[in-house]
């Protein structure tokens, strides 16, 4: 068993901010076991390297000892999680939610130990809720408290409509805590409103209010806005081997530090190692390769590791790829022509057209035949126009 000092260490590694620090010693002083609450709204059937963040954590306070308690909220997810949105989400289905929870529970164990996870569903407490049961829950906070909400207040303030029922997201995340009995909750950056409605609401109906953790949000390959599917700049968990070595291997040098604290299990002293190596001159390169092994193999295999790194490196070889590839990042789905104009590979979409007829145009080393061909949202490829024109192109 480690120390409290050793396990607080471990539980403030890449965290943003623990509310309140002083009451998480506390706890973590009586030598209980806590009850580590995270929950995720199954509002899409994967999740991405982005999500995470927040699930490597709850493999660490499990890995000391503490219980986990991995929240579907698949009664949330009717509502729709307003946080950082502009205008009302639309709720999903009872069919598609159902569908996408089944998937959440597959890909999070990839990561926790199921045997010591608790998977719960918050639609086995709010579901039984009456009417009036709601009423009161809502009587416990005023509009006021609701439109501290940066959100909130934004929307407001421009005059875009929020919708009544938006308003119990909050109160409801917040009641998922009493109902769980949770000692830590944990969110990213931008749930902090909601994860101090849980203390709240704690404290409201008599208990020990919970301790609160943010982990910040993950950049995505563009190393600018966070990793989000609809952006297209993200690493899917069941991204295939090849796919997820190299988008990994498209990151830039600073980016990879960012990757490393936040996706790596690799101890902080390994990783300054690493640091340290590349100031002495080790090749960045080979430091993103041991990166891409280490989550290939988490969530696929570590054959599947290496046969990932021996076809990147056959394609790298092969074409001579150099290492000091420029990085650029279009946006929009385009035909090919015009992506290698906008990532300054050619001069005009003419030129464009015409090294792909012959034969002049590759991406990661595959010759490309059709020049009108769309380059979706979410590639991440370095293409090559000639024997001298190379860019890392991501497209967001």
């Amino acid at each position: 068993m480690k120390t409290v000092a050793e396990q607080l260490a471990i539980i403030k590694r890449g965290a943003e901010e623990i509310l309140v620090e002083k009451e998480l010693i506390e706890r973590l002083e009586s030598g209980k076991p806590l009850r580590v609450k995270a929950g995720f709204d199954p509002t899409a059937p994967d999740l991405h390297l982005g999500h995470t963040v927040l699930i490597n954590k709850l493999k660490q306070l499990q890995d000391l000892g503490h219980e986990i308690l991995f929240l579907i909220g698949d009664f949330t997810a009717m509502i729709g999680d307003p946080t950082g949105k502009s205008a009302t989400r639309p709720p999903l289905s009872p069919e598609d939610i159902a569908r996408n929870a089944e998937t959440y529970k597959e890909q999070v164990f990839k990561i926790l130990d199921p045997a010591k996870t608790t998977v719960m569903f918050n639609s086995e407490w709010m579901g039984k809720m009456s009417a009036a049961d709601m009423i009161k829950l809502a009587a416990t906070q005023t509009v006021a408290r609701m439109l501290e909400r940066n959100d909130f207040e934004d929307r407001y303030k421009s005059g875009t409509p929020i919708a009544i029922h938006e308003f119990l997201y909050p109160l409801v995340q917040g009641y998922d805590s009493v109902a769980m009995q949770a000692d830590l909750e944990l969110g990213g950056t931008d749930q902090k409103f909601n994860l101090l409605m849980g203390r709240t609401l704690q404290g409201h109906y008599g208990q020990k209010p919970q301790c609160t953790l943010t982990m910040p949000i993950l950049e995505g390959l563009d190393g600018v806005q966070k990793m989000s599917k609809s952006l297209g700049n993200y690493i899917g968990i069941k991204d295939a081997p090849n796919d997820m070595f190299g988008k990994v291997m498209s990151i830039s040098d600073e980016l990879m530090w960012r990757y490393y604290e936040l996706l790596s299990f690799e101890s902080l002293e390994t990783i300054q190692g690493l640091k340290d190596a590349m100031a002495a001159g080790e090749n960045p390169r080979n430091i993103k390769v041991r990166l891409a092994l280490e989550l290939i193999t988490r969530f696929h295999s570590a054959e599947e590791a290496q046969a990932a790194l021996n076809d990147f490196e056959t394609k790298f070889s092969k074409n001579a790829i150099p290492d000091d590839v420029a990085e650029v990042t279009v946006t929009g789905e385009m035909p090919l022509a015009n992506m290698l104009k906008e990532a300054g590979l050619v001069a005009t979409t003419s030129e464009g057209h015409r090294m792909t007829q012959q034969g002049a145009v590759k991406k990661d080393g595959q010759k490309q035949e059709d020049s009108r061909a769309m380059v979706a949202v979410g590639t991440c490829a370095v293409y090559q126009v000639g024997k001298r024109k190379f860019a890392k192109v991501t497209v967001i």
